[in-house]
């Protein structure tokens, strides 16, 4: 991909956030990685989501080295490059402060699947990291942020789960392009909300039944899906 089209996907997927409504000021970040290039493109810190253009974008390396781009990029950019050095097949990654997803990430707890919303997106619940000690909040803050998040997916497929609660924190989801990640941070948001929603109607609600989690699952993943129109 050129790396002009490629600033031009990052920069809709950074307003696409605003559009929905998951972040606030300048809460939250998107970047796009180049697997040809192994290049990545990014939001630079701190600049309002209206007053972006595709040439203020910030374009590193896989070390966060600039290669193109005079202002400075997302603090969170450690954390994203983790994600791409780790995730083979991941080329988007989207970081949000929303609100709901952002409270279970603060209450510490995963988001069960309570329904066939969660269950046409996820194979299971939404997980969460561990919480990150002293040394790692201390030195290397965004990277290590990144290694929690790797540490998690040790016995998971990240193709397969897109998204993560970092604890105390807020989430991160990712995709083949920056647009699905931006897709599934939606998707997680309204997931997020509708299982806080179901905690309060009912308190201890039981999680969805297997064999309708994997229903819906796979009739939109895999080999045997249905869902949609033929590629």
């Amino acid at each position: 991909m050129k790396l002009a089209t490629l600033r031009e996907e990052v920069l809709a997927a950074n307003l696409e956030l605003v559009h929905r409504g998951l972040v606030v000021f300048t809460f939250g970040n998107a970047s796009g990685f180049d697997k040809a290039s192994a290049l990545c493109v990014i939001k630079p810190s701190g600049v309002p989501y209206d007053e972006l253009k595709p040439a203020d974008l910030v374009v590193t390396d896989l070390t966060g080295k600039i290669v193109e781009g005079t202002l400075r990029p997302s603090s969170d950019l450690p954390t994203h490059l983790a994600l791409y050095q780790a995730f083979s097949g991941v080329h988007g990654v989207v970081h949000t402060h929303s609100r709901y997803a952002t409270s279970w990430a603060q209450a510490g707890i995963e988001i069960p699947c309570f329904g066939t919303t969660h269950a046409d997106y996820f194979p299971g619940p939404i997980p969460i990291t561990l919480s990150m000690q002293p040394l790692e909040i201390k030195s290397e803050y965004e990277w290590n942020t990144g290694q929690a998040i790797i540490n998690r997916f040790k016995d998971l497929d990240p193709l397969t789960t897109p998204a993560v609660l970092v604890a105390n924190h807020a989430p991160f989801c990712w995709g083949p392009t920056v647009t699905h990640a931006a897709h599934t941070a939606v998707v997680l948001e309204e997931i997020a909300h509708m299982a806080y929603l179901t905690t309060t109607i009912r308190s201890g609600a039981p999680a969805i039944s297997a064999s309708l989690h994997d229903k819906h699952f796979f009739r939109k993943h895999g080999k045997d899906a249905y869902y949609g129109q033929p590629k």
